[in-house]
């Protein structure tokens, strides 16, 4: 009699990346190295994952989306139309199966049993009601009363952030697992905290392996609580973060001196003026979209990022095509940042100008992602203004930005990419 498949539960671990794993194995758990997708960034890869599908085809070319036709940059949007294809777990849903997802990214609205994603209501006059959005619709409210605390956002991202988040998130995906009523056959979760260190203090810090310790603890824990639910277990890192040792690139300064950005001044702050700027850059870490108005100011904006320190490749639709990122979101130019520099997204130079969600965490307002926000600034709880702070960055390929992973399945072959990964986990789904 064939014995039933067991259930999976599925860990992205933010920036385990597989050199800096080997640095400090952990005992009784065998990683391996994936090439991981690119641009290595949270959005892009989580979308690969659940299509087993490049860019071109999924559309997450980052975790900000610039829409031209209402001239506006959005990050961290989280509708799962977002994310276009078919998901590796459809056949699995076809035929009665169920599928939870907790703290993934584009998770609202997804064709899965189980949601749950931060969700806050920010007030009208400053400050917000913390909240998680979840289906069934009562299930953070079960979750937060079975672990005797709600999950608080401050901890997820911000200068506060923290292992406390993470702590939640592994609580939340044990309690989903023990209950009959909630566990789904397939649960995908997040664990955030290593990426915070990282970013605040650099892979080769120490504060970096005390880091990595703490997660190991956590998946230690995931692992031995999965198995005795009956789940098998799949642990994989996104992407890899790297020391910064050249520091920020500006290409928004660089487009505003040449005339390209356009800015309009609002009680002496320069705001962007997307609407007749003939260039704009969204700055990811150590990937930049750049949308250009035409073909000469295409031209013309590469002309400037050309011979720029820090700037690895320009890539236009040609390369953009060859590396799987040829979709209409993606940018006219792609920019990567060389290794040890990454794109910060400020157009000033004068403090003055600053728009005033600068000083502040403005996940949504900023058109572009700013790692200034793991630091305070001054006067707390404004956040730094100083770019130089970010000792970790991610997101550009190379032979040093593979990642590790881990799993309890048999796979028929060695996955040599993340989507080779998607695929074999796919097929073992249906």
């Amino acid at each position: 009699m064939t014995q039933p498949r067991k259930k999976l539960l599925i860990v992205d671990v933010a920036a385990l990346g597989w050199d800096f794993v080997t640095r400090r194995p952990l005992d009784g758990l065998s990683f391996h190295r994936v090439e991981t997708v690119f641009p290595a960034l949270t959005c892009t890869v989580q979308a690969s994952l659940r299509t087993a599908s490049l860019p071109r085809d999924h559309g997450m070319v980052a975790n900000g989306l610039f829409f031209r036709h209402l001239r506006r940059v959005m990050f961290w949007e989280q509708s799962a139309a977002l994310v276009i294809g078919p998901r590796i777990w459809d056949g699995l849903r076809r035929t009665g199966g169920k599928v939870g997802m907790m703290f993934f990214q584009q998770s609202l609205g997804e064709s899965v049993d189980l949601v749950l994603s931060p969700r806050p209501v920010h007030r009208h006059h400053g400050g917000m009601i913390q909240d998680c959005y979840s289906q069934p619709p009562d299930l953070y409210g079960r979750l937060s009363s079975r672990l005797g605390r709600p999950f608080d956002v401050m901890h997820y991202w911000g200068p506060l952030a923290s292992a406390k988040s993470t702590e939640w998130i592994v609580d939340a995906a044990e309690e989903v697992m023990r209950s009959p009523d909630l566990a789904p056959d397939v649960l995908m979760t997040y664990l955030p905290h290593l990426d915070y260190d990282l970013q605040r203090h650099g892979p080769d810090s120490r504060q970096a392996l005390q880091a990595l310790d703490k997660v190991y603890a956590w998946l230690a824990d995931l692992r031995r609580f999965a198995e005795t639910a009956g789940y098998d277990w799949l642990f994989f890192g996104d992407y890899a973060i790297e020391a910064v040792r050249g520091g920020p690139v500006f290409p928004n300064r660089l487009l505003r001196d040449a005339g390209l950005f356009a800015v309009r001044t609002v009680q002496g702050r320069a705001y962007p003026d997307f609407f007749t700027s003939r260039a704009i850059a969204v700055a990811d870490h150590q990937v930049a979209h750049v949308f250009t108005a035409d073909r000469d100011s295409t031209e013309r904006a590469a002309g400037i990022f050309h011979d720029v320190q820090g700037i690895g490749e320009i890539l236009d639709r040609a390369a953009q095509q060859r590396l799987g990122l040829d979709v209409a979101r993606s940018g006219d130019l792609v920019l990567v940042a060389d290794r040890g520099f990454w794109f910060a997204y400020p157009w000033w130079t004068e403090k003055g100008e600053a728009p005033d969600y600068a000083g502040h965490v403005d996940i949504h307002n900023k058109p572009g992602c700013d790692p200034c926000e793991l630091f305070f600034g001054w006067p707390p709880p404004k956040v730094s203004a100083d770019p130089t702070r970010v000792r970790g960055t991610h997101g550009r390929r190379g032979a040093d930005t593979s990642v590790a992973w881990a799993s309890s399945c048999e796979f028929a072959e060695q996955p040599q990419t993340l989507i080779d990964l998607a695929r074999m986990v796919k097929k073992r789904l249906e």
